[in-house]
C-alpha cells in the first residue's frame, strides 16, 4: 500500500480500531466488473471473523444470487437482499418488508406505457419476469439465479418485496423520470446503471441495516460501510466510516465520509487490510 494511497484516505484522521461490523454493497463495490469476489477478500474475511468483526453483504440482488457469490461463507454472515426488503442470517429470516399488492398493480399499470423496459417481480427466493425477451433473460441470470417466466405479471398474486426495472442503456435516463413521482408513498431507487427498484418505503438498505445494528447493539461509530450507487445512501448514513468507491455515483461520493479505489482495484480489500492492521 503506497503513500499516495494512504494520503487519499486521510490516514491521520481515521481510527478503525473500534470497528465491529463491516457492511458492503455487491455490484460495483465488492464485485469486480466481471461480477467476481476476489480470493483476497475471502482471506481477509477469515481474519475479520477471527477478530469477531461481523460481515454484512447488502445488495439489490436476490438473496440466492448473493449467497451464490459468497457460498463459502454464507453460513457465517448476514445478508441484506433486495435493497433491504429481505434480511437473512445463517439461513434464518430476520426481516421481510413486502410491497403491497395494490401498489404492485399500480406500478405495473404505469409501466405498460414505458417503452424498452423489463420489469421483475422479486420474491424472497424467486423472481418473475415476462416471457418476451431471451436477451433480457440472459442478462437477468447474473442477478437472479431463481426465476420463472410468466405471460402476464399482473396475474401473479403472491408476495413480492420489490419491482426491479431494467433498461439496456440507462435507468437514470429512461426509467427514473417515468416513476420518480411515486417517491414518498413508495421507495424509488436508481440502484445501478441499468436498474430502478420500487418497493415499500421501509424496504431500503438503511432501514434493514439499522435493524441489524439494533439487534447486536452496534453503533455508527462501530460500523464500516462501502457503496457505489444511490441505493446505498441510506446505509452509508448509518456509519461513521462510510466509503465511496472510486467508480461511485456522484451522489455517493458526496455523501460518504471517505473514499477508496475502484471495485476493479480492490477498493474494499485495501481498506479491510488497513482495518486489520489496526
Amino acid at each position: 500500500m503506497d503513500n499516495k494511497y494512504l494520503c487519499r484516505f486521510q490516514k491521520d484522521t481515521m481510527d478503525l480500531s473500534k470497528i465491529k461490523m463491516v457492511v458492503t454493497d455487491m455490484d460495483g463495490t465488492l464485485l469486480n466488473s466481471k461480477h467476481e469476489v476476489s480470493d483476497k477478500f475471502f482471506a481477509l474475511y477469515e481474519k475479520l471473523r477471527e477478530r469477531n468483526i461481523m460481515f454484512v453483504a447488502a445488495s439489490g440482488r436476490q438473496y440466492n444470487s448473493i449467497i451464490d457469490k459468497l457460498d463459502s461463507i454464507k453460513n457465517d454472515i448476514i445478508v441484506i437482499a433486495e435493497n433491504g426488503g429481505f434480511v437473512m442470517e445463517k439461513g434464518k429470516e430476520l426481516l421481510a418488508t413486502p410491497l403491497e399488492n395494490k401498489a404492485k398493480d399500480h406500478v405495473l399499470n404505469l409501466l405498460e406505457s414505458v417503452p424498452d423496459i423489463f420489469p421483475v417481480l422479486c420474491g424472497k427466493h424467486n423472481a418473475y419476469i415476462r416471457s418476451n425477451s431471451k436477451e433480457f433473460e440472459a442478462k437477468l441470470r447474473e442477478y437472479y439465479t431463481e426465476y420463472e417466466l410468466l405471460d402476464d405479471l399482473k396475474e401473479y398474486t403472491g408476495e413480492i418485496l420489490k419491482i426491479a426495472i431494467y433498461h439496456f442503456e440507462s435507468s437514470e435516463k429512461y426509467i427514473y423520470p417515468e416513476v420518480a413521482h411515486l417517491e414518498g408513498p413508495l421507495k424509488v431507487k436508481v440502484s445501478g446503471e441499468n436498474w430502478v427498484d420500487i418497493s415499500s418505503p421501509d424496504a431500503n438498505k438503511g432501514y434493514a441495516l439499522r435493524k441489524v445494528q439494533q439487534r447486536y447493539g452496534i453503533q455508527p461509530a462501530d460500523t464500516m460501510v462501502f457503496g457505489d450507487y444511490n441505493n446505498d445512501l441510506e446505509m452509508l448514513a448509518l456509519s461513521d466510516f462510510s466509503f465511496a468507491m472510486e467508480n461511485a455515483h456522484p451522489n455517493v461520493v458526496e455523501a460518504a465520509k471517505y473514499s477508496t479505489s475502484s471495485n476493479d482495484d480492490f477498493g474494499v480489500e485495501r481498506i479491510l487490510e488497513r482495518l486489520l492492521n489496526e
